[in-house]
């Protein structure tokens, strides 16, 4: 296939670029907290946050927005007002097969390993992924007492060193790969679906990527097999991705809202350990998002809805 052009523009970042820059932590100021926690929110907030949904899906995908104190206002309030920071971006969309709007991750002591197992819902590291929504948004309400550190990644920089080191193997990443749907399986559908890794549609580089799940869909006798050079392209492409030159790797403290760009970047965890009185604990959002890109038809088998704005149907097959 004719490999897309090599990817610029402010989403193709490199990690150790980013951290010596503090342009993508917003610090709420008073008067942005009290609007957020009474829900009344000014003409200035408003756009603020407009210019935030714009960095995520056409600049830079990420943003962290820092001071949300968690500990005054309590769990209940800190879900309100992290939901109602949410709707002003975009629209909530269903996370599990339960139709979960805000969703808790934490360690319930599930093991990664198990097929069926969700794995935000372990202690172990995650790898690379993305979720199955436009933009994703965490809230750390409880931090670890070790590890569990977040990690991003710019796709397009991945891309880009593929296609100039390996084309042959970037070219792969562009076929549809059997992902596991992890024992959530809607009526009438198979328990994997297929689906290329990196999607040119509509001008835009758009991925979709859960290495843990691909390998799992292997257990399937009639899903597709991994080839020798699929493997291989594959491992290239975590490879560079686990690169620290390439990736940016934060702590999210208490009262941190996070939110990421799932169609331009990945997000990891590392693994970690809980402190028995205060485990580690974060609400998450799943955003369909007003004015983001057009979606190829095959993302319709994971996202239920690929309308933009109307993306909300049950998504059973997620990390």
């Amino acid at each position: 296939m004719r490999l897309p052009p090599k990817q610029a523009g402010s989403s193709a970042w490199i990690g150790s670029d980013l951290t010596r820059d503090t342009s993508w932590v917003w610090v709420l100021n008073t008067a942005e907290i009290e609007q957020l926690v009474s829900g009344e929110y000014s003409s200035e907030l408003r756009n603020r946050v407009n210019q935030l949904r714009l960095e995520l899906i056409s600049g830079r995908g990420f943003q962290v927005l820092r001071g949300l104190p968690v500990d005054e206002l309590g769990p209940a309030l800190a879900g309100q007002v992290f939901s109602g920071l949410g709707a002003l971006l975009g629209s909530a969309r269903s996370q599990n097969a339960a139709g979960d709007l805000l969703g808790h991750v934490r360690n319930v002591g599930a093991d990664a390993a198990d097929p069926n197992v969700r794995i935000y819902q372990t202690d172990q590291r995650q790898t690379f992924h993305t979720d199955s929504t436009d933009v994703v948004g965490l809230l750390c309400l409880e931090t670890a007492r070790s590890g569990g550190e977040s990690l991003l990644v710019s796709v397009s920089t991945i891309y880009n060193r593929m296609s100039d080191a390996r084309p042959d193997l970037a070219a792969v990443l562009f076929e549809p790969i059997a992902t596991d749907r992890r024992g959530e399986v809607p009526d009438g559908e198979e328990p994997f679906f297929t689906i290329p890794v990196l999607n040119w549609f509509d001008n835009a580089l758009t991925v979709i990527y859960q290495r843990q799940y691909i390998e799992s869909a292997q257990r399937f006798a009639h899903a597709p097999r991994l080839t020798p050079s699929v493997r291989e392209a594959l491992d290239m492409f975590d490879d560079i991705a686990n690169d620290p030159s390439v990736h940016i790797r934060m702590t999210l403290r208490k009262g941190d809202m996070q939110f990421v760009h799932n169609h331009s970047l990945l997000h990891d965890r590392t693994g970690f350990v809980d402190d028995p009185e205060s485990p580690r604990h974060l609400l998450r959002l799943w955003l369909s998002v007003p004015g983001d890109r057009r979606l190829p038809a095959a993302f319709a088998q994971r996202y239920g809805s690929i309308a933009v704005g109307d993306r909300g149907g049950i998504a059973a097959t997620n990390p």
